[in-house]
């Protein structure tokens, strides 16, 4: 039999397979219990919104939903917010939402943030498309920048102009990582790159759908790397304004950024034949150049 707890600890694992580290061994340990909090919570409502749970698995199961209802995901989305509302004045269900209870009651967490990513993964089921550049900054407003509020929630250091930091971070992360997924995300009939960029650079979804990369898709591909660099470079004043383990938290954040985009760059953009990731040391130089305030 299953245990209660499985399916916590299940999207709990893939913490590892993220560009940057989750909640790295140098944090205290609240700390690292809060953010993984919230990761099983953003990673859940992923799961969710890209049907990658067991249908009728022990996630269905804790939110009340048979195998059928669960096939459906805006329903599965709807039970898992009704669920995520009683963690701000009852008693969730799910064994995740009872995790995340603590931080949210510790930190004096607002809804929002939370009910951002699960509008996210609704979006996720009516929006397959994104014409501009600016939709796809909307769409990365709620899918990606609520994590970043977050963090700076948990670590007490709120403020405006950190807020207008994470986000720049927070959207150059979500959009390196339609960079690498642009083949996985195709597979869901899902385009992250802006219509109106593939027009210019006369990228087709026939294009997308190759093996290997044209010079025309390697091009936009370069093209949107830039755009997430520039991102990065705006948001990562953010870790000179933050001391001591938060600062190195940050520039983690950042440095992963930094160091998938010249995974892709290593490949020639062609990100086709799978997502290129980011070695180990790599990364590592990277938090060097980010602390240091290089780049």
């Amino acid at each position: 039999m299953t245990s209660p707890g499985a399916p916590a600890r299940a999207t709990l694992d893939k913490a590892a397979d993220e560009n940057f580290p989750v909640a790295p061994f140098f944090l205290p340990k609240a700390w690292r219990a809060d953010l993984m909090a919230i990761y099983g919570y953003a990673r859940l409502v992923d799961d969710i919104g890209d049907g990658d749970l067991a249908p009728g698995g022990g996630d269905a199961r804790h939110l009340g939903l048979d195998a059928a209802a669960a096939e459906d995901r805006l329903a599965f989305l709807d039970a898992f917010e009704a669920d995520l509302r009683k963690v701000f004045d009852s008693t969730p269900r799910h064994p995740l939402l009872r995790k995340l209870q603590p931080t949210v009651r510790r930190h004096r967490l607002t809804p929002e943030p939370f009910l951002g990513l699960i509008e996210a993964n609704r979006q996720d089921q009516l929006v397959s498309r994104y014409e501009t550049y600016d939709d796809l900054l909307a769409y990365c407003e709620l899918s990606a920048n609520p994590v970043g509020r977050l963090v700076l929630g948990i670590t007490g250091t709120t403020s405006p102009e950190r807020v207008r930091l994470s986000d720049a971070i927070c959207t150059a992360l979500q959009i390196v990582e339609h960079l690498q997924d642009v083949s996985e995300d195709l597979a869901r009939d899902r385009i992250y790159l802006p219509g109106e960029d593939m027009k210019r650079f006369s990228v087709t979804e026939a294009d997308l759908a190759a093996p290997a990369a044209g010079a025309s898709v390697r091009a936009l591909v370069a093209y949107e790397s830039g755009r997430a660099q520039g991102l990065l470079n705006e948001g990562t004043p953010l870790v000179g304004s933050v001391h001591g383990r938060l600062r190195l938290l940050l520039a983690g954040f950042v440095a992963g950024g930094r160091a998938a985009l010249a995974a892709i760059e290593a490949v020639g953009h062609d990100v086709l034949p799978g997502p290129p990731k980011p070695t180990k040391m790599r990364l590592l130089r990277e938090v060097g150049a980010t602390l240091r305030g290089e780049g």
